[in-house]
């Protein structure tokens, strides 16, 4: 296991948990949520002989409290953290790499403070904005924030999982082995856990009506690298993607696994991130 400093940043109205290991430029690696920066841990320490590699909990998940009232996030709001973060760790721009919701916070980044992104890797980032049937989607995700107020945060969570893989009526899904996992990762999964009234009752359907300035991603002078899951089924994060990567000219990059690829298959997810960096 590789060194880890924790640290917190005062930022307005939240304060940000951020984990920083090893040496090298500056890699800032952003969870989409619910998760949080435990995610990209395997990630992380598999990119840390290389970078200088920051993890952190966005604001209002898990480790990063918010310091006033709870209120809708957004994009905006999250890459304006990102933004205060990189500035007060280095005085040169860093990489970034974002996945799911958290490449919505690089591309936004990428559009509002390009000064401070050498290049940004956005994997899967779930923008049904860009679909052709995007008001199928709005409706669906409605209909996934219906489901946590009526029927509670883990009845959400089985359909919203379900309709990012593009069945929203698919059975839920297979629980894992709990007795199998190590205590780190139990710890990271009830925290993701108590993150899920906060996320669908203020992040869903806010960050969810994102959409990246195309022209402005285009014309600015961040490299953008969009990554897809080789085995990712053909739901919003998978086809968002591919939209994008046409949109900006790019050849989608293949990383193993599905949309969490870059946490279960970390070493050779690694190695393609450094690749594309280098």
């Amino acid at each position: 296991m590789n060194n880890i400093e924790t640290k917190i940043l005062e930022v307005p109205g939240a304060q940000l948990h951020y984990e920083v290991r090893g040496t090298g430029p500056l890699l800032l690696m952003i969870p989409g949520a619910p998760a949080d920066a435990g995610t990209l841990a395997g990630l992380a320490d598999g990119l840390s002989d290389r970078y200088t590699v920051v993890t952190y909990d966005q604001r209002g998940l898990s480790r990063s409290p918010l310091t006033g009232p709870a209120g809708d996030q957004t994009v905006a709001a999250f890459s304006q953290d990102a933004h205060r973060l990189i500035a007060a760790l280095s005085d040169e721009p860093a990489y970034v790499l974002g996945t799911s919701g958290g490449a919505l916070t690089g591309l936004d980044l990428a559009t509002r403070h390009p000064e401070h992104i050498r290049a940004l890797i956005a994997h899967e980032p779930p923008i049904p904005e860009l679909l052709p049937d995007a008001a199928h989607w709005c409706r669906t995700f409605h209909e996934v924030h219906n489901t946590y107020r009526n029927q509670g945060p883990e009845a959400a969570m089985q359909r919203f999982v379900a309709t990012i893989d593009g069945d929203a009526d698919a059975p839920p899904p297979k629980m894992p082995d709990f007795s199998q996992m190590p205590p780190e990762t139990l710890e990271m999964m009830g925290r993701i856990q108590g993150n899920l009234d906060y996320f669908f009752d203020h992040v869903l359907l806010p960050v969810l009506r994102f959409e990246p300035d195309i022209a402005a991603l285009r014309a600015g002078p961040v490299r953008i690298a969009v990554g897809i899951g080789a085995a990712s089924p053909a739901g919003v994060p998978l086809n968002s993607a591919l939209v994008l990567a046409e949109r900006l000219d790019a050849k989608p990059i293949e990383f193993p696994g599905d949309h969490q690829g870059l946490a279960i298959e970390a070493i050779t997810s690694a190695d393609i991130v450094h690749a594309i960096l280098a």
